[in-house]
């Protein structure tokens, strides 16, 4: 053989090589990850959760399920009442914790389906705290949805199936007619909730 050939051959094995290790060692990365385990509540500014927390006494005593039992119809409540006014400005804030931004993370929730591909599974969904979230119930605020894509889809055979979500985090407002998410996960594992 020349030696031309034997340094294409040479040249082609070391790419080969390089491409191998690579692959190798995103996989190990993969694996190796360790995420933080957090809990829905971290996501939210502590002064947002300390208004949801202690809710004003015009709230409280609306009845479920009365005319009054609505977003629209609880912020005419909104007079004069300080408590009122952050209390309703906390269930519908986007506010983040910047200290998540890049964060590899592992959170339980609940799938909100609203992308499938042809073999009817969940491609592009938000990962909500609570099952009905969106549904049967009023959003979440953004800062307590989380928005995804997984591209091979995640087969759902029934919504108040809980999952365990990991990845990374950033900071993203996606907006969509079933609701605002003020995060973003980009989805390593997914896998069934079991305590």
């Amino acid at each position: 053989m020349t030696s031309f050939c034997m340094q294409r051959i040479n040249r082609a094995c070391v790419a080969l090589f390089v491409l191998i290790m690579s692959t190798l060692s995103a996989v190990v990365y993969a694996e190796n990850t360790e995420y933080r385990l957090i809990e829905w509540v971290e996501l939210m500014p502590q002064d947002d959760l300390d208004a949801l927390l202690n809710p004003p006494e015009s709230v409280l005593n609306i009845a479920d399920g009365s005319a009054q039992d609505s977003l629209d119809q609880m912020g005419a409540l909104q007079t004069e009442d300080e408590a009122a006014t952050r209390y309703f400005s906390a269930l519908k804030s986007s506010r983040v914790v910047a200290e998540f931004d890049g964060e590899t993370v592992k959170i339980p929730g609940f799938i909100v389906p609203l992308e499938s591909n042809e073999e009817q599974k969940v491609t592009e969904f938000f990962i909500v705290p609570y099952f009905g979230a969106c549904l049967h119930l009023p959003p979440p605020p953004p800062n307590q949805m989380v928005y995804a894509q997984v591209k091979e889809g995640i087969a759902v055979e029934e919504l108040e199936a809980p999952f365990w979500f990991e990845g990374k985090v950033s900071i993203e407002q996606t907006d969509n007619a079933i609701g605002s998410a003020a995060y973003a996960l980009s989805v390593a594992n997914h896998y069934p909730y079991e305590g």
